[in-house]
């Protein structure tokens, strides 16, 4: 699990981008100030830095220039000021993105993605998830069965994903909205249902050994094909 540092002194916003990459899969840690972030990092680093400009004491400009000295993990700025300067300051000190504030939660998870992908050593993809014949890749959002490629959307993608981080764990169907669609998602259960029918006709399609159980009352589990399954 990739380790995250955040550093915002608006204690909400350190809250709001903890929950969300969290939820996300990322080991995520928040600090108010830069002074807080250093005596943490004396054990050790992350993997990624997660920082707002303007902070009490030293601001996150000068940490990134400090800190490349010691470390590539990468950084992304963010920031209430929108002046193009600080945004190109902060790319040439060794920032890998900037984010002008207010921003969306999921597009700051969009975001941290993309900087691992295009950071992250160009190796063989680890498989977070393998099961029978279906093997999941995170980072390229990709799933093979047989290796051969399962064609799903954005939302199956992230449910499947999360079900197979925990195996034959039943997820109830706010639980799945709430990790899957986000907590300020203000449609219905109903697109829980609805996602899992499609995800569940793929995976019987494909020749999958996996399929989604439906434990009635209550929610869905990811469970082998091979058994006898209440849908």
């Amino acid at each position: 699990m990739q380790t995250i540092f955040i550093v915002d002194d608006e204690e909400n916003i350190r809250l709001l981008i903890t929950r969300y990459l969290q939820n996300a899969g990322y080991q995520v840690e928040a600090f108010a100030s830069i002074e807080e972030l250093a005596e943490r990092m004396k054990s050790g680093y992350p993997d990624m830095f997660i920082l707002d400009i303007m902070l009490p004491g030293q601001d996150g400009l000068e940490f990134c220039r400090q800190i490349r000295q010691h470390s590539k993990a990468p950084v992304i700025f963010i920031s209430a000021r929108r002046q193009a300067l600080d945004r190109i300051i902060g790319l040439e000190i060794g920032g890998d993105d900037y984010l002008p504030k207010p921003f969306s939660p999921r597009e700051l998870v969009a975001r941290v993605r993309s900087v691992f992908r295009r950071t992250l050593p160009h190796s063989e993809p680890s498989v977070c998830s393998e099961w029978g014949n279906m093997k999941l890749f995170p980072a390229d959002r990709l799933v093979l069965v047989n290796d051969k490629t399962l064609q799903v959307t954005t939302r199956e993608f992230d449910l499947l994903s999360l079900l197979m981080q925990h195996p034959r764990r039943t997820f109830n169907r706010q639980e799945l909205l709430d990790r899957v669609w986000g907590y300020d998602y203000m449609g219905s259960e109903r697109a829980v249902d609805d996602t899992v029918k499609r995800l569940r006709k793929k995976l019987r399609a494909s020749g999958a050994d996996i399929t989604i159980r439906t434990i009635w009352g209550y929610g869905y589990r990811l469970d082998d094909q091979a058994k006898k399954h209440l849908e």
